[in-house]
């Protein structure tokens, strides 16, 4: 089952690097262009993972800030943490996700150099039975093509097996010696490893093991070292931009032993894996620095933009507040003025009541009489009554 899913997994990969191959000739160039299209392709998703780490790395301050309020209650601290990244938009992981990605694009290209007949040039079992036959015909020496045991073969269920580097065995012989073989095959690749007089089929360690003054032997030893290099470049670059915190540096410590194993793997394994390594991490060390000055500007901008979005939103609250202010202040004396009207009206209403109750004409009165006067009055009226 996992061979079938790590069959399927191949396919796109050594569609590329056949395309490459068969468009410059040359093996260790195709790795290169194979590596370069593989960057560009997860260029998007890397993006938005440096973006999302950069935030982080702005946030620092804040974070260090819950960590030394929270010092001593870890689960608030998690939780004040957690409340900041959903505040901010940003994923933790997301900054060192992708980091992990060169190990199954490495799986996979490694049984594309290792099997170059099933896995590059994808073609069948049948086909590998057929040529292993047909170069054990020429009486040539198999034992670096196949498992060998008491001076035969070994055949199971009438397939022979081969060697951890056989099919590349088998491919090299073929197309040195006896390339009209190859030739007559649909699909088959007389592959060329050579790539600046180094054989990127072969191990690095080998050469350790037998050194010598040559450029042969310096070459295959410097790969392994460029590649260790590159990785101690790319894991400066992407430290100095991460935030410092225990996740962070977490992370960094672990990223710190990736040169090692860059450089074990590219010794043991063939040399077109030390390449690949070498400008996979070249590339991501260039990416790194491109990405974080665009991201830089970018991010400043966003941070100048949600400053004046929030000083707008504050004076647009605070006019907002003055408004509010003045309304309720002119309610309050609109309010007052009512009241002054209607004491006003009351006291108009009762000095006309009061005025009403004791004024009249000084015809009418008399005394402190002020209707003891009609109409009819006579002063003389009484006067002659006896």
């Amino acid at each position: 089952m996992f061979s079938t899913i790590g069959y399927i997994i191949c396919i796109p990969f050594a569609w590329l690097v056949r395309l490459f191959y068969n468009l410059t000739g040359s093996y260790g160039l195709a790795i290169i262009l194979f590596t370069l299209m593989v960057k560009l392709i997860m260029l998007p998703f890397q993006m938005k993972s440096k973006k999302s780490m950069m935030r982080m790395t702005r946030m620092n301050g804040k974070m260090q800030e819950i960590q030394k309020k929270y010092a001593n209650n870890q689960m608030k601290m998690n939780e004040e943490m957690q409340k900041l990244y959903a505040d901010e938009g940003v994923n933790p992981m997301s900054g060192c996700l992708w980091s992990f990605l060169p190990f199954p694009v490495l799986l996979a290209l490694y049984s594309i150099i290792r099997q170059p007949i099933t896995h590059f040039m994808m073609l069948s079992q049948d086909v590998v039975q057929k040529m292993v036959e047909a170069v054990t015909a020429t009486g040539a020496d198999m034992s670096a093509i196949v498992q060998m045991k008491d001076g035969a073969a070994v055949v199971r269920d009438g397939v022979t097996q081969l060697g951890p580097y056989g099919q590349i065995n088998l491919v090299k012989i073929i197309a040195s010696e006896m390339p009209e073989v190859g030739n007559a095959v649909e699909g088959w690749i007389n592959v060329n490893y050579d790539f600046i007089g180094l054989d990127m089929a072969a191990n690095p360690w080998e050469f350790v093991k037998s050194f010598s003054f040559s450029w042969v032997c310096i070459g295959m030893i410097l790969i392994p070292i460029l590649a260790g290099g590159s990785q101690i470049l790319f894991t400066k670059i992407t430290a100095r931009q991460q935030p410092q915190n225990d996740a962070a540096a977490a992370t960094n410590r672990m990223l710190m032993f990736m040169p090692l194993f860059s450089v074990y793997i590219a010794f043991m394994m063939p040399a077109a894996l030390g390449i690949y390594w070498i400008a996979q991490s070249a590339f991501s060390a260039v990416q790194e620095f491109f990405m974080g000055k665009f991201f830089n500007k970018k991010l400043e901008e966003e941070e100048n933009a949600r400053y004046e979005a929030r000083q707008a939103e504050r004076k647009r609250k605070m006019e907002e507040a003055k408004a509010l202010q003045e309304q309720q202040r002119q309610q309050a004396s609109q309010k007052q003025t009512l009241k002054e009207k209607q004491k006003a009206a009351r006291d108009a209403k009762a000095a006309k009541a009061a005025k009403a109750g004791t004024a009249t004409t000084e015809a009418g009165r008399i005394g402190e009489r002020p209707y003891a006067r009609g109409r009819a009055y006579r002063p003389d009226r009484y006067d002659d009554v006896k």
